[in-house]
This record gives C-alpha cells, sequence and structure tokens, in this order.
C-alpha cells in the first residue's frame, strides 16, 4: 500500500517538468519564433528580394551592434535617449492624470479647458521642435519639453475618458453608504480610472519614442536620434539598422512592462494588446 502510494505521488512530479516546460512555451514559445521569423524575413529580402548595400542582412549589422557594445559607444546613446524619455514621459503623465482627472470629474473645468486641448492636441509635438530650441536652447530642456508635450493630451484625453465612463450606480452606492466626495475620488473614482491610464500611457511611451528621435534628429549630441543621424552623413548604413533595431527591441521591452503592470495593478481590464 505504501510502495502504490509512492507510485501515485511520483507521478505528477515526473509530469511536472512537461508541464512547466508546456506553460513556458505558452507564455514566450510563440513570441521568440515570431522574432526568429521576423529576421529570418529581413535576411530573406535582403539577399533574394532587394539585394542592396542599402539593406544589408541581419548578421552584418548584429556583428556591428557587438562591436558598439563592446566600444560603449552604443550604451551611451541608448542612455542619453531612455534618461530624456523618462524625465519627458513621468512629468508629461502627472500632467495629464492630473489635469484629465479634474476635465472628468468638474463640467466647469472641462467647459474651460476643452479650446486648450482640443486645440493644442492637433499641434504635432515634432512640429514644435523649433520652439523648443529657440525657448529652452539644445540642451536637455527641449527635449524634455517636446517629450513632455507628446505624452501629456494622451494620458489626459484616456484619464477623462476613464473618469466619465465610470457606471453612476457605482457613485450612488457609495453616496448610499455615506462617502463624501472625497471618499467617491480616492475610493471609486482612482481605482475604476487606473486600467484608462496605464492604457494611454502605454500610448503615450510609444509615441514618446517617435518624439526623442525627431528631437535628437535637430538638435542633439548623443541619442539614438543622434546616431541615426550621423549614419546618415557618413553612410554608415549598418549604424542605421542597429539604432532600428535597439529602438524596436526597446519598445518592445518597455510596452512589455507596462502590460505586467497592467496586470498587476489594474488586473484584466487593462490587458490591452
Amino acid at each position: 500500500m505504501t510502495q502504490e502510494m509512492a507510485v501515485q505521488s511520483s507521478a505528477p512530479a515526473r509530469a511536472d517538468p512537461w508541464r512547466w516546460l508546456h506553460s513556458l512555451w505558452h507564455r514566450f514559445g510563440l513570441h521568440l519564433l515570431g522574432f526568429v521569423s521576423l529576421f529570418v524575413l529581413w535576411h530573406v529580402i535582403s539577399l533574394y528580394v532587394f539585394h542592396s548595400i542599402l539593406f544589408p542582412p541581419p548578421l552584418p549589422v548584429f556583428r556591428r551592434g557587438i562591436e558598439l557594445i563592446e566600444n560603449g559607444n552604443l550604451f551611451v546613446e541608448v542612455d542619453a535617449s531612455l534618461l530624456r524619455i523618462l524625465a519627458g514621459f513621468t512629468l508629461g503623465s502627472l500632467l495629464g492624470v492630473a489635469i484629465g482627472l479634474l476635465v472628468g470629474s468638474f463640467n466647469p473645468v472641462r467647459r474651460l479647458l476643452d479650446p486648450y486641448i482640443e486645440t493644442l492636441r492637433f499641434i504635432p509635438a515634432v512640429a514644435l521642435i523649433t520652439v523648443a530650441v529657440i525657448w529652452f536652447g539644445i540642451g536637455e530642456s527641449s527635449k524634455i519639453f517636446i517629450i513632455t508635450y507628446s505624452t501629456v493630451f494622451i494620458v489626459l484625453i484616456t484619464t477623462a475618458a476613464g473618469v466619465v465612463a465610470i457606471a453612476p450606480n457605482k457613485i450612488r452606492a457609495a453616496q448610499s453608504l455615506g462617502a463624501n466626495r472625497t471618499q467617491i475620488f480616492f475610493f471609486v473614482t482612482l481605482p475604476a480610472t487606473v486600467p484608462f491610464v496605464i492604457t494611454g500611457m502605454r500610448v503615450a511611451m510609444a509615441n514618446a519614442f517617435t518624439t526623442i528621435v525627431a528631437a535628437e534628429l535637430v538638435a542633439a549630441d548623443h541619442g539614438i536620434g543622434a546616431m541615426l543621424w550621423n549614419a546618415r552623413l557618413y553612410m554608415m548604413i549598418e549604424d542605421t539598422f542597429v539604432a532600428l533595431v535597439v529602438l524596436a527591441l526597446l519598445g518592445f521591452a518597455i510596452d512589455r512592462c507596462f502590460r505586467w503592470l497592467s496586470g498587476l495593478f489594474a488586473g484584466k481590464y487593462s490587458a490591452v494588446g
């Protein structure tokens, strides 16, 4: 009897590694397969469809990337861009959430700020690069201003939409239990708005990547945009593709972090994409 129980208890233990591998493949296998197929497709197109020195295959690009990592130049460019993105994105998100909560919660504030929001948000951030350089110079302030501008309206609108989308019954239920406006704000409005805020921040982060490259193309000594500009000037095609691959991988990694945060803080309702 004891031997039979031992055999039965050891069977799930032997099956656990296979279950673990299946779970690992289910979570990461298709992503890995997608990345591999992407680079295989790149290799095939560069060699057999668009065979040109202006479109190098992946292996020379990877070798050049390793060289830039070894001499430290790639880390300098990536650090410069990420620090600017982090500063501008954080400031823009804080402003967007604060103003969005006010706009969504109070009709007088919405009517007052609506002309500003609905006019300024249609001016592309890249169109303000020259103005930012005139106002703040070619230092870090101009890049941070551009990133903040490109972030704030996206987060603002999604936050306000989250506040407006709150079911009136939730507010009435809180009021019937004796909650005041402050308690309704912190215990009803904020939790219900978090999924919208995180979704807006995900979209704004992609916009921030686009904007920082454009800003660094115009006025920067370091950064991924400056790297692209120098590669264009000196016809360093492989450096150009290294910068593009780095942008793609950084964006993918940051978006995965946002999805993880979405599941952690906002549950299933924010797991968009």
